[in-house]
C-alpha cells in the first residue's frame, strides 16, 4: 500500500537571518496560469518603456586637446587607459575612470593619424603626416599618476623617420612587428630603424590598416582608390583586392569570428565580408545620413560601433541590417574615431570639437553593484522583451530613438532616394525585353570586381 505524503525539510522554508527574504514556492504549471502570456505581454509593454525613461548613455567628457580628435587607441593591459591623438601633434593618455589626462607625448609636428600599442601594453606607437613613427614608453597602471598629472610629459624612446606621410598604423596581435599605411603599405620592427617588406598594389594612398587578430601574418587595408587589399606578410606580393564604388575609411575584424571584417564606407554604409569570399557582402549595416568614418568591434564579437561625419555614433549587432543604437549630443561635431572598452561595457568618441566623450554601451544599464536579484530581475525583463519583439506595441517602443532634426531630415531625403532608384529601376525591368536586365542583389551592387 502507498501512502503519499508532503515531505518538506526545515531548511527549505527556514530564514538564516530575520532580514532575508521569506521563499516563496510556485507551481508553473501552464494549467494553472491560464493569464500568463498577457501578464508575460504586459511585462514587456513596461519593461520596453522604463529601458527608455532610464536610457542615460553619456557618462562625461574629457577635454584638453586644442584640435580635433584624429584617432584613439587602446591599452590591453589596462582596462581604463585610452590613448587619443590630435590634428596638432598632441598625444595623450586618458584614464577613464577620473576622465583626466594621465601623461602627454609632445614630439609630432603635424596631424597624428595612427596610434596603436603592443601587445604587451609597455609601447606606444604613433605616426603622423611629418613622416615619422615615434616609439614611446608607456606608464604602469596607477604609476605616475600625480594631483596635477597633466605635467607628466614623456619624450620618445625611438624616431624613425621616412619618406612619405602615414595616416594609419597597426600592431600585430603577438610579436613585435606593426604596420604602417600612407603611399605604400610598410611592415617595420620595433628594432629596425627601416621598414622590413613593403608592400604596394598602385599607386594609390592607403588610409588604414588593420591585422587579423587570429592570423598575425594577415592584414587587411583600404586606400584612396577605393580598395580594399588583403596582404599576407609570408608572400612576396598581395593577396586579393576589392574594388568597391566609393571609399573605405576604415575596416575592424570581428574577434570572435576572424575570418569576417566589416569596413566602414563613404556612401554611408558598412559592409560586412568574409575574407574568403569577397564577391558578395555578408551583411549591409544602414542607417547613418553621412560617410562613416572609423569602427571597432566589441570584445565580444556580437556587436560594432561607427562614429559617422554626421555627428552622431551608432551601435549595429553584427549581423543586423539596422543599428540598435544612436548616440548624439548638441554640441558633438564631426565624429573621426570610436572605439569599445577592453570589457566592452563602454564606448569613447573622439569628434572634431577636441573632446572625447565616454558612453555606456548599454544605455539603461545600471552603473556601480547591481545585486544578484536586480541582475537576475534585468534578465528576466531582457528575455521577455526579446520574446514579445515581434509584436507591434513593443517593437514601436523598442525602435524608437529622438533624431536631431538635421539627421531626421536626411534620414527621409535618403529613404526617399533609395525608394526612387527601386521604382525606378523595377520600370525599367518591367518595359525591357525578358531576361535583358538582370536584377542585382543588394550586397553585390557596390562591388566593382575582385582582383586576385
Amino acid at each position: 500500500m502507498k501512502v503519499k505524503v508532503i515531505s518538506r525539510s526545515t531548511e527549505e522554508f527556514t530564514r538564516e537571518r530575520s532580514q532575508d527574504l521569506q521563499r516563496v514556492f510556485r507551481n508553473y504549471d501552464p494549467a494553472l496560469r491560464p493569464q500568463e502570456k498577457a501578464v508575460e505581454y504586459a511585462r514587456a509593454v513596461n519593461a520596453a518603456k522604463l529601458e527608455k525613461i532610464f536610457a542615460r548613455p553619456f557618462v562625461g567628457a574629457m577635454d584638453g586637446h586644442a584640435d580635433g580628435v584624429s584617432c584613439m587607441a587602446k591599452n590591453p593591459n589596462h582596462l581604463k587607459g585610452i590613448f587619443s591623438a590630435s590634428m596638432d601633434g598632441d598625444i595623450r593618455l586618458w584614464d577613464m575612470a577620473s576622465r583626466r589626462t594621465v601623461c602627454q607625448y609632445p614630439g609630432h609636428k603635424g596631424a597624428v593619424r595612427g596610434l596603436t600599442v603592443s601587445t604587451d601594453g609597455t609601447i606606444l606607437i604613433s605616426c603622423g603626416t611629418d613622416c615619422t613613427v615615434r616609439l614611446w614608453s608607456v606608464p604602469i597602471a596607477g604609476a605616475g599618476e600625480s594631483e596635477d598629472s597633466s605635467r607628466n610629459v614623456s619624450k620618445p624612446l625611438i624616431v624613425y623617420a621616412w619618406k612619405h606621410a602615414f595616416w594609419a598604423v597597426d600592431h600585430q596581435w603577438n610579436g613585435n612587428v606593426f604596420a604602417t599605411a600612407g603611399a605604400q603599405v610598410d611592415i617595420w620592427d620595433h628594432n629596425r630603424s627601416e621598414p622590413l617588406n613593403t608592400f604596394g598594389w598602385g599607386n594609390e594612398t592607403s588610409v588604414s590598416v588593420r591585422f587579423n587578430p587570429a592570423e598575425p601574418n594577415l592584414l587587411a587595408t583600404s586606400a584612396s582608390d577605393r580598395s580594399i587589399v588583403i596582404y599576407d606578410l609570408r608572400m612576396s606580393s598581395p593577396a586579393r583586392k576589392l574594388i568597391m564604388k566609393t571609399k573605405t575609411n576604415s575596416i575592424a575584424w570581428n574577434p570572435m569570428e576572424p575570418m569576417n571584417f566589416t569596413a566602414a564606407n563613404e556612401d554611408c554604409n558598412c559592409y560586412s565580408y568574409d575574407a574568403r569570399k569577397l564577391d558578395e557582402a555578408k551583411c549591409v549595416h544602414q542607417d547613418h545620413v553621412s560617410a562613416v568614418m572609423d569602427i571597432d568591434y566589441s570584445p565580444t564579437g556580437r556587436e560594432f560601433v561607427t562614429g559617422s561625419y554626421d555627428r552622431t555614433v551608432r551601435i549595429f549587432q553584427y549581423n543586423g541590417g539596422r543599428s540598435r543604437e544612436i548616440y548624439h549630443t548638441k554640441r558633438m561635431q564631426r565624429v573621426f574615431c570610436v572605439k569599445y572598452s577592453c570589457d566592452g561595457t563602454y564606448l569613447i568618441s573622439g569628434s572634431d570639437d577636441t573632446n572625447l566623450r565616454l558612453w555606456k554601451a548599454k544605455a539603461s544599464e545600471q552603473l556601480g553593484v547591481v545585486l544578484p536579484r536586480e541582475r537576475k530581475k534585468q534578465e528576466y525583463l531582457d528575455a521577455v522583451k526579446d520574446r514579445y519583439k515581434h509584436l507591434p506595441e513593443v517593437n514601436r517602443i523598442v525602435r524608437h530613438r529622438h533624431l536631431p532634426k538635421p539627421i531626421y531630415k536626411a534620414a527621409n531625403l535618403r529613404r526617399t532616394i533609395i525608394e526612387a532608384e527601386r521604382t525606378k529601376e523595377k520600370r525599367r525591368k518591367a518595359h525591357s525585353a525578358p531576361g535583358s536586365i538582370s536584377a542585382q542583389s543588394y550586397r553585390k551592387r557596390r562591388i566593382i570586381r575582385e582582383v586576385e
